[in-house]
């Protein structure tokens, strides 16, 4: 999958699509290039004294947490797992590493795997 796959699908077909999959690929091609624009503005944000985070990442809020989620489910753990995320220092560590772990291979709770939809392998 690559970044304008990865933009198509969270952005338009899976927008606000909490339940499925999503690949390690979907995941990392989305979310990189959200975590650096928020860096980008929020350092904009402190120089020029205006809001521009609110502003400009809002609307990518719902789609980053739906491939959160999703990303979650590949690997066989409940989108309630990211709230570990929230415990200082060490949680972002476990939460990051968890989003890194390969899917599970077959069927879970949450769906078949999404490499067996015809996209190729990681």
């Amino acid at each position: 999958m690559s970044f304008a796959d990865a933009a198509r699908t969270c952005l338009t077909a899976k927008y606000a699509t909490f339940s499925g999959r999503a690949r390690r690929a979907e995941y990392w091609w989305f979310s990189l290039p959200y975590v650096s624009a928020a860096v980008v503005l929020v350092g904009i944000s402190f120089a020029i004294n205006v809001p521009l985070l609110s502003v400009l990442l809002l609307p990518l809020l719902v789609p980053m947490l739906s491939v959160s989620v999703r990303r979650l489910h590949d690997t066989g753990k409940s989108g309630r797992t990211m709230l570990i995320a929230l415990i200082p220092v060490v949680g972002p560590i476990v939460y990051l590493v968890g989003m890194t772990v390969d899917g599970a291979p077959g069927a879970n709770q949450y769906g078949p795997p999404p490499k067996a939809g015809g996209h190729p392998v990681d």
